[in-house]
C-alpha cells in the first residue's frame, strides 16, 4: 500500500498522549494525530474523543524525511453540506442573560429620575477617585 498525502486510511488508536494520539496503520506503520487534528471543535482533553483500541478513519497529511506520518481525523470525516451547518443566531434568538447579570435596582422611567440616578452614580465615582488620590499623594511625600 502506498502512503501518499491525501489518502484516507483506517487505523487503530495505539496510545494517547497529551499532545495527540498514535495510530497503528496497515503494513505495520504508525502515525501521529495531533490534538488539533482530532475534532473540528476545540479539544482540551483528547481522552474525551478517543480511546485506546478504537478504530478510526484518518487522512494522511504528510510524511517527513524521517518517515514519520502526520495524520488527521477531522479532515477524514465527511463535511456536512453548507445548508446543514447552523448559521449564527441573531440577537432575537439568543437566550436572555442569566438573572445574576440583570441590573439590581429598577431603572428610572422619567428624565428627572434618570438625571438624579446619573448624578448619584457620578458623585459616588468621583468620591472614590478622590479617596484614592488622597491615599497615593500621602505615600509619595
Amino acid at each position: 500500500m502506498e502512503f501518499t498525502p491525501g489518502t484516507i486510511l483506517e487505523g487503530t488508536v495505539r496510545s494517547i498522549a497529551a499532545f495527540g494520539a498514535f495510530i497503528n496503520l496497515p503494513e505495520g506503520k504508525t502515525g501521529l494525530v495531533h490534538i488539533s487534528e482530532v475534532s473540528s471543535t476545540y479539544v482540551t482533553d483528547i481522552r474525551q474523543h478517543l480511546t485506546e483500541g478504537q478504530t478510526v478513519k484518518v487522512k494522511l497529511l504528510s510524511t517527513d524525511d524521517r518517515g514519520r506520518l502526520s495524520l488527521s481525523i477531522k479532515q477524514a470525516e465527511e463535511r456536512p453540506a453548507a445548508s446543514a451547518v447552523p448559521a449564527r443566531r441573531s440577537v432575537e434568538e439568543r437566550p436572555a442573560r442569566p438573572q445574576s447579570f440583570q441590573p439590581v435596582r429598577p431603572q428610572p422611567e422619567s428624565f428627572e429620575e434618570k438625571l438624579k440616578q446619573f448624578m448619584a452614580d457620578s458623585n459616588s465615582k468621583i468620591s472614590g477617585v478622590r479617596q484614592y488620590e488622597h491615599k497615593t499623594r500621602s505615600r509619595k511625600r
